[in-house]
């Protein structure tokens, strides 16, 4: 039986379409092995690259002071800005390097956090998930916090701790606060903090020290335009030769820094990775050997009542 067609809209009231509500998206969780590796090799070549820069200055160190005493031949000084001016290009690929290896990490962080995200999604909390959320930053942080000054000597620790608090397995509650890995986190701070404290304040220390240099030089040119009986460069020389071997100390300990830095991340990484896939992508059951039902076995047929038989 068919029903008549009603025909057009006859309610009260215009027409109203029935609204679109679009489906919500729910959050899919990404390995972090491709970018993780990427980062790791990235944070190699870095240090390689850093040590190559250090083994490069001490070389040259006692050029620069046979140029500051003005014990170098005219010979000399042509070959030494030649070697300066083809060895820029590979000095600056330190610095390539190191920006190429943090946004590496940071897409790597960004897609950590994410997956956190999924593992405490509202529709499948897991067991002991906080009330308020496993982050205490907003997902704006993990790169504002590196670029922003003052906070950003601890929001970007915040924001790693709580991945890695958040990525520990059900099966080993508060392995993320367990004294190996709070000593990978803490070391990596700090290592990484006092790098960049060293190379940024130790640059600019180094080139105050060549204006103060230079201003004290001009000085001494005036004394001696003016009829100075005794002028005395001497101590300008070893003020020079001072800052020289104070910027080679301080690159030296930075690279050092660096290193302990590159491999505590590098462990960190690969645990966070592991735990989050861990969780996500629980492990194969065991595989057993199936053993065959056994073959059942009949007993022979008995003859019944009128059944015909043959042979004797």
């Amino acid at each position: 039986m068919t029903q008549p067609y009603p025909g057009p809209y006859q309610g009260p009231g215009p027409y109203q379409p029935y609204p679109y509500q679009p489906m919500p998206v729910v959050p899919q969780y990404r390995p972090l092995r491709a970018v993780g590796i990427v980062s790791i090799v990235l944070m190699g070549l870095s240090v390689l690259a850093a040590i190559a820069q250090c083994v490069l200055l001490w070389r040259s160190y006692d050029e620069v002071k046979r140029f500051v005493y003005g014990l170098l031949s005219d010979e000399e000084i042509d070959r030494g800005i030649e070697s300066i001016a083809g060895a820029g290009p590979f000095l600056d690929l330190f610095g390539y390097l190191l920006v190429g290896t943090g946004i590496a990490f940071l897409i790597w962080l960004w897609r950590a956090r994410d997956n956190v995200d999924v593992l405490y999604a509202p529709f499948a909390p897991p067991p002991g998930a906080p009330a308020a959320g496993p982050h205490r930053r907003s997902p704006g942080w993990v790169v504002c916090a590196w670029f922003c000054p003052i906070v950003q000597f601890w929001y970007p620790l915040q924001v790693v701790e709580d991945v890695a608090r958040a990525s520990e397995p059900l099966d080993q509650p508060g392995v993320a606060r367990s004294g190996r890995i709070r000593a990978l986190l803490y070391t990596w701070w700090a290592t990484w903090c006092t790098f960049w404290v060293i190379v940024v304040g130790g640059g600019l220390a180094a080139v105050i020290g060549l204006i103060v240099w230079i201003v004290r030089l001009v000085e001494v040119s005036d004394s001696r335009d003016s009829g100075s009986q005794s002028v005395d460069i001497y101590d300008l020389q070893d003020y020079l030769v001072g800052v020289a071997l104070a910027f080679d100390i301080g690159f030296t300990v930075a690279t050092v820094l660096l290193v302990v830095a590159g491999v505590t991340v590098t462990l960190l990484m690969l645990e966070i990775g592991r735990w989050q896939h861990s969780r996500v992508v629980p492990p194969p059951a065991p595989v057993q050997d199936v053993v065959p039902p056994p073959t059942p076995q009949y007993a022979p047929r008995r003859p019944g009542p009128g059944f015909p038989t043959y042979g004797p």
